[in-house]
C-alpha cells in the first residue's frame, strides 16, 4: 500500500516559505527606499548649500560693483558781508568764480551768491 502524502501540510509549508520570501523582499525594499530617501535628502541639501553660496557670491559681487555713495558737496561758504571798497567786491567775485570753477559751487549757487554780493 502506498502512503498518501498530506497535501495540506505541503501547502502550508509552501505558504510559509512564500511568506518568508515576501517578508524578506519587503524588508529589503523598505531598506532600499530609506537608503534612496537619505541619498536624495543629502543631494537636496548640497544643492541648497550651493544655491545659498551662489546667492551670497552674487550679493558680494553686486556690492563690489555698486557705485560709491554719492558725495555731497559741502555747503557753500556764506557770502562775506559787503565791503565798502570796490576792490573787496572784485576779490569776492573772483573767489566765488574760483569756487565755481573748482566745482564746489553749482551754477545756481554761484548765481545766487553773485547776486547777493552785487545787491549787498
Amino acid at each position: 500500500m502506498l502512503r498518501r502524502r498530506r497535501p495540506l501540510v505541503r501547502a502550508a509549508g509552501v505558504a510559509a516559505t512564500t511568506a518568508v520570501v515576501v517578508g524578506t523582499a519587503g524588508a529589503v525594499s523598505h531598506h532600499q527606499q530609506q537608503k534612496y530617501a537619505g541619498q536624495q535628502a543629502a543631494a537636496q541639501q548640497q544643492q541648497d548649500l550651493a544655491y545659498q553660496q551662489g546667492v551670497a557670491d552674487a550679493q558680494a559681487q553686486q556690492q563690489q560693483y555698486a557705485p560709491p555713495p554719492a558725495q555731497y558737496a559741502p555747503a557753500p561758504a556764506p557770502a562775506p558781508a559787503p565791503a565798502a571798497a570796490g576792490s573787496d567786491l572784485t576779490a569776492q567775485l573772483q573767489q566765488l568764480a574760483q569756487l565755481h570753477t573748482a566745482g564746489v559751487l553749482s551754477d545756481e549757487e554761484f548765481a545766487a551768491a553773485k547776486q547777493k554780493l552785487l545787491a549787498g
